[in-house]
């Protein structure tokens, strides 16, 4: 138990020590922001959950007095998006979707990062999760994860992703390095370009978000093997883990969060922390993202930076042992 609590107290000193150099700037005035239209930055393609989560905010903010837009900036595992908006401007009117890939897996997975995932944000507020839902082609002749890691080990198998760093391609290496497997990945620019080759069998299979998969699952166009959170997804309760269905210590969640720019104002971080807990409260937002698979959880900028140190260590370790590359 010491053990323990010393390394959550290590894990969290960073954060208290970002926390504290935060520029201190008198609290504005109640409409100080937004003062200019904003712009959040997704950095993938329209159609997935960022993409879902962005425009929801945009809708709930447009009573703010300000233009919205949000502007999908895909490319480099999401790398492109990022990294203009760290070199934007950190007056709040540029925001950025992050993703757990953005602003942890990259991190390990690309020998060169054009922005640091810690030190080039300024953390806002943590805005959702969701299981990733393994996915194959109805002509896979495997229903289950046992009989899917049986099939690999006998033939060659590919799983897609929305593109190289993403978790859905993490949680394809993830599963070869636990099953003892080498299913090849085939990367795309975006899910949206990935699911008509998974649907018409050019890819077999593909780790993807549960907003975007568990639809096609439902209309019977795909076939659902598990989800990859420890415990079953709310949105789907009938399908099985893939921890307790065959491969046990299997678990990738994919997180959603809202940045800006490093040095943002602390009065400005916190407007806008505030004004996303307030948009993702609304009784109609929670519908939503529950029909989608998501879960939303805003909290502290704090939280936020204490997340994604323990996701950058963690992923670190997956990248390494399974030798994953962007490709």
């Amino acid at each position: 138990m010491a053990t323990t609590r010393s390394r959550l107290l290590v894990l969290a000193l960073p954060c208290l020590a970002f926390a504290a150099a935060l520029p201190a700037h008198a609290q504005a005035p109640a409409g100080a922001w937004p003062t200019k239209p904003i712009r959040i930055v997704v950095t993938f393609p329209p159609g997935g959950a960022p993409d879902t989560l962005a425009r929801i905010l945009a809708d709930k903010w447009a009573g703010l007095g300000q233009t919205i837009t949000v502007d999908n900036k895909p490319g480099a595992g999401g790398n492109i998006g990022a990294d203009m908006v760290a070199k934007g401007p950190a007056d709040g009117t540029v925001l950025v979707l992050g993703t757990v890939g953005t602003h942890a897996i990259n991190a390990a997975l690309y020998d060169k990062m054009p922005y640091n995932n810690l030190k080039d944000f300024t953390p806002i507020s943590f805005l959702a999760s969701t299981p990733n839902l393994l996915v194959v082609n109805k002509a896979v002749p495997a229903n289950n994860v046992k009989e899917l890691i049986e099939l690999a080990k006998k033939q060659p198998m590919n799983f897609g992703s929305s593109g190289s760093g993403t978790s859905i391609h993490l949680s394809g290496e993830l599963f070869n390095t636990l099953a003892g497997v080498k299913m090849q990945h085939i990367p795309y620019k975006g899910r949206a370009q990935a699911i008509p080759d998974l649907l018409g069998g050019r890819i077999q299979m593909i780790f993807d978000n549960m907003p975007s998969a568990l639809p096609l699952v439902k209309s019977g166009e795909l076939k659902a093997i598990g989800v990859t959170s420890a415990r079953r997804s709310s949105a789907a309760p009938d399908i099985p883990t893939i921890a307790e269905s065959g491969l046990p210590g299997f678990e990738a969640t994919s997180w959603f969060a809202l940045l800006g720019p490093a040095n943002m104002p602390r009065d400005v971080q916190m407007r806008i922390n505030q004004e996303t807990i307030k948009a993702l409260a609304l009784p109609d937002v929670r519908e939503k993202l529950a029909t989608l698979g998501l879960d939303p959880n805003p909290g502290t900028p704090e939280a936020l930076m204490t997340l994604m140190q323990v996701e950058t260590i963690k992923w670190a370790k997956v990248v390494k042992e399974s030798g994953a590359k962007p490709d």
